[in-house]
């Protein structure tokens, strides 16, 4: 009986030994190229005060 459980152990032992995940971390062997179609508008609206905006158009050299 003893013989038995001892085979049986071994068998599980071995069995179990060869099912062992393996994780493998690498870095790829080309570059990552990331491809980006952007088009990029703005609009910029000023306020100004009364004062302001009459000295701006009377002294147009200021800008």
């Amino acid at each position: 009986m003893k013989a038995i459980t001892a085979v049986l152990s071994g068998v599980m032992v071995m069995s179990l030994s060869g099912c062992t995940p393996r994780i493998e971390v690498a870095a790829p062997k080309e570059p990552i190229t990331i491809n980006m179609n952007v088009k990029i508008e703005h609009e910029i609206h000023i306020k100004v005060d009364k004062d302001v905006e009459e000295l701006l158009k009377s002294r147009s050299d200021l800008f």
